[in-house]
């Protein structure tokens, strides 16, 4: 017995709120397809920790919006009984794994991105998210340290990792504007000072990437088309494998429980 997707109602509170919480489910997904599968036990143990922390600030996320909304949602309907349209992730969180250098890349353009969102949102005047983010922030300056020390070390090293890693840079980095991309609904929010712009947040952001980058002897695309679409539920092929298999036990066993 399969069970439908929820309806949601999307204030401008609650869809900020999904699409980070969205971010944080779906790259904590990612990095745990790694368990098991990384180059060294240690790197097994830190990608399976990092995405236990994004599970966490998604758990928290989903749990405040259900409250916000009021409708009997709770985080396990918003993580597994939404449709693929109804997911508001950034698209570079979906990108698969590929080999280790395009998920280092991948985590670094986002960790760095997030590291500096939290940070600007412990000044928010939403108490709720003030705190989440407060607590996001000391987890996310990790994944950056993290991830970056294999961002120069991969492109720093062999013939091979250079290669591996330019390329995840290359493949990636289309998706990296979306991060800064605002709409009215988030327009609103930021006047009314709940949460911050994230434009701001991309000259600090370049200048720490590019840096790490020229040390890890790489370089930066030049063209600056960027994807866009995840925000508003128009996602790559990607996700929807992604959820056939996260939403698989709920689907099949509508409310089961540990």
């Amino acid at each position: 017995m399969s069970v439908a997707s929820i309806e949601v109602s999307e204030t401008p509170l609650v869809l900020y709120t999904l699409r980070r919480a969205d971010d944080a489910l779906i790259l904590g997904h990612r990095l745990s397809e790694w368990c098991g599968h990384a180059p060294m036990l240690e790197e097994d143990m830190a990608l399976a920790n990092m995405g236990l922390d994004l599970l966490g600030q998604a758990r928290e996320l989903y749990g405040y919006a259900a409250k916000v909304e009021g409708r009997g949602n709770d985080e396990d309907k918003f993580a597994y009984l939404r449709d693929v349209r109804q997911y508001r992730n950034l698209l570079l969180v979906e990108q698969p794994n590929g080999d280790f250098a395009q998920t280092m890349v991948r985590q670094f353009f986002y960790a760095m991105f997030a590291d500096l969102y939290w940070r600007g949102m412990v000044r928010s005047s939403d108490t709720t998210l003030a705190a989440i983010a407060a607590r996001s922030e000391k987890e996310s300056a990790y994944h950056v340290r993290h991830s970056s020390e294999w961002v120069v070390r991969l492109g720093d090293g062999t013939e091979e990792s250079h290669r591996r890693a330019q390329n995840a840079i290359d493949g990636l980095w289309a998706y990296t504007g979306e991060m800064f991309a605002i709409d009215d609904s988030e327009r609103g929010l930021i006047d009314r000072g709940i949460v911050i712009d994230p434009t701001a947040l991309r000259p600090p952001w370049l200048k720490t990437i590019t840096t790490v980058v020229s040390e890890a002897t790489l370089a930066l695309p030049s063209d600056d088309w960027m994807q866009k679409g995840g925000r508003d539920g128009r996602h790559s092929e990607h996700l929807g494998h992604l959820l056939s298999e996260l939403q698989s036990m709920q689907r099949s066993f509508p409310g089961a429980t540990w």
